[in-house]
């Protein structure tokens, strides 16, 4: 039998083993740049509102944020997941979440940077506008280790109802440094601070909660109790405490509950598992039950949701922050792709159906941004009436819409980029999957609409005060002034308010915008914005801007500029 020929390569074959193509109209990633400097609307807004100081300080962070290997720490942390396990291979109860490096590095830079103290521990002028910047920044490198950062922010004002509890737990809380050692507190010069609110019949009806709170000895503010019960919804299980909500025979309390007892025992809570999220990957949430944990009651007893409502305000707070700058890095994502590849025959950022649709992404960015950055400096300015109504109010009303305006605004972004930017080794991804979470974490909208239904009913001076600074920009824009007109009338009548909520606080929201845009904004901005969300119908999808606009221009002060 013949055995079979080998077959040769010729040297017209061999042409078939080179390179088949050159790589070209495809745009570098976009690392290596200083998300500070290259961000128009956030450097006008520090310097607007008070923040000036911070400057230098901020221009290095964004040199930090927007490093490759920088960029590289967030793509690390999300592409491994925490993990769990109960129990040490002796048997102990342990309850120990492991985290990759990566995510410990971004949790010790954010500490280390004070983005969870530096208001408490230096106040003054500018001081949460500051912060709120350099979390604006931090935030956009990774989106979902911020939570625990978020939550030791906001414990203080809740903390602060119990001084004796405060006078311990404060320098630790306000110490930047970061310390991941799952051992007591009282081995730790540093700790993270939780909160646990949740069940599973209640969810946002806190009053619905059943955990119970039994006292070991006196009864009532900064006395010890033993608490029994679950949480359904715990994020960051590896905080070194946590405030919780428990009933007492006076009603639902706040405790402060730490995961280890003071003679170095384990504190009876267990996590059950953790929550396989969609989003928010970097992040550990778990469900939990608590079988006797020892904790502190703080401020009012029967008070509770008035005492832990303090840090739920500023959690809501950040939750603007990081929707805004989910929006500005999706923003920069799209405008870095479109600035440097081309379509039929021209650059696709200088295509007009293009520049529509960019176009409109900046101004909703840039319009979150200047809301946000506003109640920023009404946070700094508490002492001042207005400034105090005015944050009350304006919280609720910027945590519904920028954060429900996100998911649709990070799909428009990845649309902008084609198929690659459904990738998951690109950024994009991560951004629409985070999307929802801060719309749906800290109260969802219709939360957020009742809660500014309870502040219209408990201080109807907020209505005043947001309206008396909505209409600064009277005069400028006949547009917006119709618009605020139209409001007010509405709000002549709001025995239905709950029923027509959503209308009444999407418009509020939209006035504020406009005003700060009017009066502090780049001009071409505040123009589309006004013609696109005031005149015209604000429901359609991005790219509706009219004729008439600069859209090029808003796309060139939009657009990062990679070196």
């Amino acid at each position: 039998m013949n055995s079979p020929q080998r077959k040769t390569v010729s040297n017209a074959d061999s042409r078939y083993l080179s390179a088949t193509h050159e790589v070209i109209n495809q745009p570098r990633p976009l690392e290596n740049y200083n998300l500070y400097e290259q961000d128009s609307a956030l450097r006008e807004a520090v310097l607007r509102e008070g923040a000036g100081h911070a400057s230098e300080d901020l221009s290095r962070f964004g040199a930090w944020a927007g490093k490759a290997d920088t960029i590289e720490l967030g793509n690390l942390a999300n592409a491994n997941k925490p993990s769990f396990r109960t129990h040490d291979r002796y048997g102990h109860r342990v309850d120990e979440v492991t985290f990759h490096p990566a995510y410990h590095e971004l949790m010790r830079v954010a500490l280390e940077n004070g983005l969870h103290s530096s208001p408490w521990t230096n106040p003054g002028k500018g001081a949460h506008v500051a912060r709120a910047a350099k979390y604006y920044l931090h935030s956009q490198v990774e989106a979902a280790h911020c939570c625990p950062v978020t939550m030791t922010f906001a414990a203080i004002p809740s903390i602060q109802n119990q001084p004796d509890l405060a006078k311990l737990w404060a320098p630790k809380i306000l110490a930047n440094e970061y310390d991941s050692r799952n051992v007591p507190d009282d081995d730790k010069t540093s700790v993270t601070i939780g909160m646990a609110m949740t069940e599973k019949q209640g969810g946002s009806d806190v009053r619905a909660n059943t955990t119970v709170a039994y006292p070991t000895g006196r009864e009532g503010p900064g006395q010890a109790y033993e608490l029994v019960g679950h949480k359904w919804f715990v994020s960051a299980p590896m905080c070194d405490a946590f405030l919780v909500l428990a009933q007492t025979t006076n009603g639902l309390s706040c405790f402060l509950m730490p995961r280890w007892r003071p003679d170095g025992s384990k504190n009876p809570w267990q996590v059950q598992q953790l929550k396989n999220k969609m989003g928010n990957v970097a992040n550990a949430s778990s469900e939990v039950e608590i079988r006797g944990a020892l904790a502190w009651m703080v401020g009012e007893e029967g008070r509770g949701v008035r005492t832990i409502i303090e840090m739920v305000a500023m959690t809501r707070f950040d939750c603007m922050i990081g929707s805004a700058a989910g929006m500005r890095q999706a923003v920069a994502q799209a405008t870095h792709h479109c600035h440097n590849r081309s379509a039929f025959g021209a650059t696709l950022s200088d295509q007009p159906l293009m520049q529509n649709v960019l176009a409109d992404l900046i101004i909703e960015n840039e319009a979150a941004l200047a809301y946000t950055m506003r109640v920023a400096r009404a946070m700094d300015n508490q002492n001042n009436e207005h400034e105090r109504l005015l944050a009350r109010l304006a919280t609720p009303v910027g945590k519904y819409w920028i954060c429900k305006r996100t998911p649709n605004h990070a799909y428009e972004a990845m649309e902008c980029i084609g198929g690659s930017g459904v990738m998951e080794d690109c950024i994009m991804p991560r951004l629409f999957r985070e999307s929802p979470v801060n719309a749906i974490w800290e109260g969802s909208g219709n939360v957020q609409c009742l809660d500014t239904l309870r502040a219209l009913q408990k201080e109807p001076e907020t209505l005043d005060a947001f309206f008396k600074e909505a209409a600064e920009a009277k005069g400028t824009d006949s547009r917006f002034d119709q618009y605020l007109a139209q409001l007010q009338h509405d709000f002549a009548d709001i025995s239905d308010f709950q029923y027509r909520a959503r209308n009444l606080v999407d418009r509020m929201a939209l006035t504020m915008q406009g005003s700060l845009l009017l009066r502090f904004g780049d001009k071409h901005v505040a123009d589309a914005f006004c013609a696109s969300r005031l005149q015209s119908s604000g429901g359609m999808n991005y790219g509706n801007l009219p004729s008439g606009t600069n859209p090029a221009a808003i796309i060139k002060r939009g657009t990062p500029v990679v070196g």
